[in-house]
């Protein structure tokens, strides 16, 4: 069983490493280059023409990853696997929409707000009530209406408000990764962090299910997630995707992800935390993406309330940019930063599972 978690890491890193140049190639040849902000910092400048949509690499490289990772271990794909892909690769179609109307429209917003929302509306909710279907022998569908921190809580939302709590996570995390997106290598990096975290989870949770709770040595602290294994397979796929993206990605960086690879990489850690009963964990686990927004939200607040500025310029990253830092320094520091943060969301997994002990 774990051979496919291995399997699918390798090939997707594999996959990476080798068709991200073939794909700048072909963006650099129809011109595919990066718009750059007329108010960001002055560095960035050079950046300007740089093959972007590169999250188009990663997102094949995980399916493929994915459903080879089955063929070799004769596996078959399970329903909470298929669902959490088909919400990385249709967040990643509005990404791509997005991009694509930037460089072909000369438009440096893109698609216009409202079609943009209506995209992440349809995949979201699309991805939500499906997820409240296919229930196995247990009775676990891929999701669950109650809401989640390390395992569900008690408290049952029901179905309607499930589809709006989904609904927030996903555009909630989906532009936090957006927002990070603005250094070279920062969100890819930020993102094999949490992809390896997740990874951990699904294996522990899988190797601890409460269908296996005969052979458990504590049974009272099993977790009643339909297919964890398939979830840790996904996410080792994306962690050597991501990995393998990250070495053209990285400063000077070859290509960016764009809004393809932002928008696919916060939907599909969503969906991840969805389906491994996690949702609230996420917001610990990806605390840099979370950290990222809050600055915006707190810079945008306080221009409209008192016609100030908290930081120099918003996002956070380019803040301390802004200060002196180096775009490298503020990459590390940053990775380190998300680093705390998934050791911290690790260590309240396994207290929480210590704890029913």
């Amino acid at each position: 069983m774990m051979k496919q978690i291995l399997f699918s890491g390798v090939i997707g890193l594999f996959l990476t490493l080798v068709g991200t140049p073939l794909l700048i190639k072909l963006l650099a040849r129809k011109g595919y280059g990066q718009y750059i902000r007329d108010d960001g910092p002055r560095e960035h400048a050079s950046k300007r023409g740089t093959p972007t949509m590169g999250g188009i690499a990663f997102i094949l490289a995980t399916v493929a990853a994915y459903f080879l990772s089955k063929v070799i271990t004769g596996q078959p794909p399970t329903y909470s696997g298929l669902l959490v892909l088909g919400l990385m690769c249709g967040m990643g179609l509005v990404g791509f929409l997005d991009d694509y109307i930037k460089i072909v429209k000369r438009r440096s917003l893109g698609l216009r707000a409202k079609a943009k929302m209506a995209g992440q509306l349809i995949v979201g909710i699309s991805f939500a009530v499906l997820a409240l279907q296919f229930s196995d022998a247990r009775g676990n569908t891929p999701a669950s209406t109650k809401l989640s921190f390390i395992t569900d809580f008690g408290w049952t939302i029901g179905p309607v408000l499930f589809v709006v709590w989904a609904l927030f996570m996903i555009l909630a995390m989906s532009n936090g990764v957006n927002l990070t997106d603005g250094l070279d290598g920062l969100a890819t990096g930020a993102s094999v962090l949490v992809f390896g975290a997740y990874t951990f989870i699904g294996v522990w949770q899988f190797q601890e299910s409460c269908a296996n709770a005969q052979t458990l040595t504590n049974p009272g602290a099993c977790y009643e997630v339909r297919d964890p294994l398939d979830l840790a397979v996904i996410a080792s796929a994306l962690m050597g995707a991501c990995l393998g993206f990250l070495w053209w990605n990285t400063s000077p960086a070859k290509i960016f992800m764009g809004d393809t690879g932002s928008l696919a990489l916060g939907g599909v850690l969503t969906g991840l935390a969805i389906c491994s009963r996690t949702e609230l964990l996420v917001a610990i686990m990806g605390g840099l993406f979370v950290l990222i927004t809050m600055s915006v939200v707190i810079q945008v607040g306080s221009f409209r309330l008192t016609g100030k500025r908290v930081f120099r310029m918003a996002p956070l990253q380019h803040h301390f940019e802004l200060k002196g830092w180096s775009e490298v320094l503020v990459v590390v520091r940053f990775w380190i930063i998300q680093g705390i943060c998934v050791i911290v969301g690790l260590g309240l997994f396994y207290a929480g599972w210590a704890a029913d002990k």
